[in-house]
This record gives C-alpha cells, structure tokens and sequence, in this order.
C-alpha cells in the first residue's frame, strides 16, 4: 500500500494520470460513423462486462463494403487497456492505451506498419 501511495504521489507530481480502465473507456460503447467523400466507416461497440469491450467496424465507398474487423479492449498485463484489431477476422493488432480523457482515447503501436495511432473522441 505504501508503495503505491509512492507511486502516485510521484506521478502527481510529474503531471501524469493514472491510466484509464475498461469500465471508465465505457463512453465508446454505442454506434460510431463517419463519412468523407464518399467513404464511410461504421462502428459498433459493446459496454463494459467483465474487464472487455467488444466491437466491429466496416468500411467502404458508396454501396460497396471494403474493409471489416473485429475489435476487442481489455486491459494488458500492466492492467492499462490495449485495443485489439482483427482486420478480416485475422490475427490480432495490440495497440497499447497512451493517452485519456474523460470522453477521449488514444492507443498506439509504433511496431505496426498502418496505422500506429487509432484515436477516439466522442
């Protein structure tokens, strides 16, 4: 307990925040859709249960689907929430939460090729 206390008082002082959780990432649970020129991504995500979100996404041009992926955020061994994309259903892309605010979320993977940074605001 006392080692925590440390912990957060260092980081107070520092200016840093304790990570979010799963549960306080919530406000990305719902419908998402966005639409430029002609191309259009659809989101869908679940709420928190059980320390998971789960969502799918699909893009595409006009009437024709491109792209889908599911998705899933849940908390990495360190306990900050990693966001996990299955593009096609494939393998999954880690991408670590790095920054949070009460109605935004930035996660990033500076290994992957595209994207590296996937950056919700509500």
């Amino acid at each position: 307990m006392f080692g925590s206390l440390v912990t957060m008082m260092v980081a107070a002082a520092l200016g840093a925040a304790s990570p979010a959780t799963v549960a306080e990432l919530g406000w990305m649970s719902g419908r998402w859709h966005t639409e430029s020129e002609g191309a259009w991504t659809e989101e869908a995500w679940l709420p928190p249960r059980g320390g998971m979100m789960l969502g799918l996404s699909r893009t595409g041009r006009g009437a024709r689907n491109g792209e889908f992926e599911f998705l899933r955020l849940e908390a990495g061994e360190d306990g900050v929430p990693v966001y996990w994309a299955s593009p096609g259903g494939g393998a999954p892309v880690g991408f670590r939460l790095v920054e949070a605010a009460a109605q935004s979320a930035t996660f990033e993977n500076r290994a992957h090729d595209y994207p590296q940074r996937i950056a919700y605001r509500r």
